[in-house]
């Protein structure tokens, strides 16, 4: 009986966490749907990066964008960074560990293209030194993070704080955001298609 109210309990706070970023981001996360648009309209690249469950989100939604999503449309150019092993283990040991999306979005991107980084905390080490890089070629860069002053939040264009402190909470809500930018991103991009 207690782990049924337990369930209930974190639906409940669920709906809650939603409720309140509906109030708080609501107008920034439609700043990056059409960001979204119109990069990818003219061609360009949105990168992604995070660490842990965070690089499996982002990975999941560079293969929405890149794949599809709703709807049967041509492939959108979305890469998440560091996915390839290879690249990834050498570029941490023969060289820094905090450079291994960095390194990779200096040598891809182009002016105009979008990073968005992923980190609950906003101070993972290697996610700031690719929004410095993404800075330093005049990317836009978007950040989602949990409800914390972050570095990363400083750095990025628009900053969504997924408003809690409980890294599962943060990481389930980010995949409801970005599933509706795709969403989102689809509809605007292919809905006459």
């Amino acid at each position: 009986m207690n782990q049924r109210i337990d369930f209930k309990e974190k639906i409940e706070q669920k709906i809650d966490l939603l409720n309140r970023l509906q109030e708080g981001y609501e107008s920034q996360i439609l700043e990056v749907i059409h960001t979204l648009v119109k990069v990818l309209q003219k061609g360009g690249t949105v990168f992604f990066c995070g660490n842990g469950g965070s690089m499996s989100d982002a990975a999941h939604i560079a293969a929405e964008l890149s794949g599809r999503f709703y709807i049967n449309r041509p492939p959108l150019k979305a890469i998440c960074l560091a996915t390839n092993t290879s690249y990834l283990t050498a570029v941490a040991n023969d060289l820094n560990y905090e450079d291994i999306f960095a390194r990779e979005l200096q040598a891809l991107s182009n002016k105009g293209d979008v990073l968005v980084a992923l980190s609950t905390s906003g101070n993972s080490l290697n996610v700031i030194n690719a929004m410095q890089v993404a800075n330093a070629k005049d990317l836009i860069g978007v950040s989602i993070t949990g409800d914390f002053i972050s570095e990363l939040g400083k750095l990025s264009d628009v900053n969504i704080k997924i408003p809690s402190t409980d890294t599962p909470r943060i990481q389930e809500t980010y995949m409801f955001v970005l599933h509706y930018i795709c969403e989102k991103v689809e509809e605007l991009m292919f809905k006459n298609s």
